[in-house]
């Protein structure tokens, strides 16, 4: 085990061996293998968003075991999915790449000002399908905020007691705030600090913008001069709201972005700002694999090649 390893695994000193066993097995698998950086693929996007729109880009992404085989071609930390894509392929792929299983999801059938999610997968789901860790969603702004909370105290009491680790996707959404709000530097490092209170191990939020939504906030920011100007800045602020960087951060691939240059550009604004990696979805499985893996691969160099910001503290 890396010294970096060693020292991302001290941070979480409440937890049992077991789910410290499983954190790190995520932090040294793949090519990233031992450098404290991730790179995972979430395939939610067939319930999130529907199977059209998520899959007929590169038909060959319908078939749930083409998500496994991507996965671990690429060399991913991580495979992140609903129940039934991952019983789908849990079986042939045993113990090829770690597995996170994500036990609550919405559907994109009805317009929701408020957005909810159903409680879709269990931990003990989790534990019969060999996962190292359960996913969950929370929406800060939602009305249903603190409903969502309550369920995710519960989710992850459980995951830990069975040795499980916990990755939260905390998505700012709902009647509380503004469309800009949503990626509002205030808010994404308000949404990664109720995350890790919420006791997760690794947080999954979008890249945030400079866009203050906050009037009592924007007085704290220009007060203490915080720099938020450019992306690599604004990913420090948000990992500093993690616990001063004693919580893993990564950082979501959003829509679409067929242009490598740009995403590439994103990857690399979140390696300098000290970002542990990234979560790409869309921008993986919507092109052919021989195109995602020269992708994903490109991605997985500048998180080791560059020297990034290390958070000792």
């Amino acid at each position: 085990m890396t010294p970096r390893v060693r020292e991302i695994l001290s941070w979480y000193g409440a937890d049992s061996a077991g789910t410290l066993t499983n954190l790190a097995r995520l932090l040294n698998h793949g090519r990233l293998a031992g450098t404290g950086k991730f790179v995972i693929l979430p395939v939610d996007q067939g319930f999130e968003h529907g199977p059209a729109r998520s899959f007929a880009p590169n038909p060959p992404a319908y078939n749930p075991l083409y998500h496994f085989e991507l996965a671990i071609e690429a060399g991913c930390n991580a495979y992140a999915a609903p129940l039934g894509f991952l019983e789908a392929g849990a079986r042939d792929f045993a113990g090829e790449i770690p597995l996170i299983l994500k036990t609550n999801d919405n559907d994109a059938l009805r317009e929701e000002k408020d957005p909810n999610q159903a409680l879709t997968a269990s931990v003990q789901d989790a534990l019969r399908l060999g996962c190292c860790s359960v996913g969950f969603t929370i929406y800060p702004g939602s009305a249903h905020q603190l409903e969502m909370y309550g369920q995710l105290r519960a989710y992850a009491e459980e995951a830990k007691r069975n040795g499980l680790a916990v990755v939260i996707w905390s998505y700012p959404r709902g009647s509380g705030l503004s469309k800009e709000g949503e990626t509002a530097i205030d808010v994404a490092g308000y949404a990664v600090q109720i995350a890790a209170q919420l006791g997760a191990h690794i947080i999954k939020v979008k890249l945030p913008t400079a866009h203050i939504e906050q009037e009592a906030a924007r007085k704290v920011y220009d007060e203490r001069r915080i720099p938020i100007a450019t992306p690599a800045e604004r990913v420090r602020h948000v990992v500093d709201c993690a616990f001063a960087g004693r919580r893993i951060v990564i950082f979501s691939g959003g829509a679409a972005v067929f242009d490598d240059d740009t995403l590439l550009d994103e990857i690399r604004s979140i390696h300098a700002g000290g970002g542990f990696g990234s979560i790409l979805g869309r921008n993986s499985f919507q092109r052919p694999k021989e195109d995602a893996l020269r992708m994903l691969g490109a991605v997985m160099d500048i998180y080791a090649a560059m020297p990034g910001r290390d958070r000792t503290r």
